[in-house]
């Protein structure tokens, strides 16, 4: 994946996943055979569906009754799902899988390897996936329903004025990618580790775009894009944190993705406060409203005029 495409995604996967223990104790997953437990509008919900996500719950580390919990939250899942499917805002399987990949590298492993802790926990990467389709799908039920999602710039600054706000302002940076390539059949620890080490020592000799095209010259398995113009509420939540803390003419540390070894080089960065900046801030707050009151009640109401069966 690329770097603008992901954009796209939401930063609420990340949040939740990021904080999981990777480093678990074998679990097992209930081996008795599936029985339905929930039916939410003729959607079964089974006792391995439940086990699995008790599973999900421990390496969260939550507390308290986590088979209630899981039931809940499934069945919550559920109505999200099925409101995302009928107006037609589900992710793509496609987009899905990036997120998996993205996950598993940001935390240094192959997606076999996420694959592996994943089936030694009890969750699956088939339930995992089907949370991360949930976490990526609601946030675009609930901008649908604030009446973001088709609107034009002009309208959501109207929309966005008209309920008392000022034009917001926020940073537009101008940015660089670096990559120091490691194909997947070099993905070993030591050659990740060797080329992260190649990655510092060039990131500590730049000192803004306009010289790192004729520095990385002649580096070997090394690619520069241009990324231009990325406003504030765009930033990936993986590399947000790590852009902010940067200053101009300087770069980010480096992070080892499903590419190899990256940084970002940020060339500008400054204050804007036009209509488009208005617009990103608007749809920024409807793409992380999943929770808002808003979202809460819209959930609310799914949950009165569904039928939901308890076995």
């Amino acid at each position: 994946m690329n770097f603008p495409a992901i954009f796209r995604l939401t930063g609420l996967l990340l949040t939740v996943a990021l904080a999981l223990p990777l480093l678990v104790a074998p679990a097992t997953t209930a081996r008795a055979a599936s029985e339905i437990k929930i039916i939410v509008n003729s959607q079964a919900i089974t006792s391995v569906d439940i086990a699995r996500r008790v599973a999900f719950l421990k390496l969260q580390r939550t507390g308290g009754n986590l088979g209630k919990k899981a039931r809940e939250q499934l069945v919550e899942e559920a109505l999200k799902m099925q409101e995302a499917a009928r107006i037609r805002v589900l992710v793509s399987d496609a987009q899905v899988d990036a997120s998996y990949q993205r996950f598993a590298a940001s935390n240094n492993m192959s997606t076999k390897q996420l694959t592996q802790v994943l089936n030694q926990a009890g969750v699956t990467p088939k339930h995992f996936k089907a949370f991360i389709r949930v976490q990526m799908s609601w946030p675009r039920v609930v901008s649908a329903i604030s009446g973001g999602g088709g609107m034009s710039t002009q309208d959501l600054v109207s929309k966005m004025l008209e309920r008392g706000d000022d034009k917001p302002s926020t940073t537009e940076y101008i940015l660089q990618q670096v990559v120091f390539v490691v194909p997947a059949s070099k993905r070993s620890k030591s050659v990740l580790n060797a080329r992260k080490r190649e990655a510092d020592q060039l990131r500590a000799r730049i000192q803004g775009c306009d010289s790192s095209a004729s520095m990385i010259k002649g580096l070997r398995d090394v690619s520069l894009r241009q990324l231009g113009r990325i406003m504030q509420p765009q930033l990936p939540a993986d590399w947000k944190p790590l852009i902010e803390r940067a200053s101009a003419g300087g770069a980010t540390t480096a992070r080892i993705t499903e590419r190899g070894v990256e940084f970002i080089v940020i060339c500008s960065a400054k204050t804007v406060s036009d209509d488009k900046a208005a617009e990103l801030m608007f749809r920024a707050e409807s793409d992380q409203s999943g929770e808002s009151e808003e979202a809460k009640k819209y959930l609310a109401e799914l949950r009165k005029r569904a039928v939901i069966a308890n076995k």
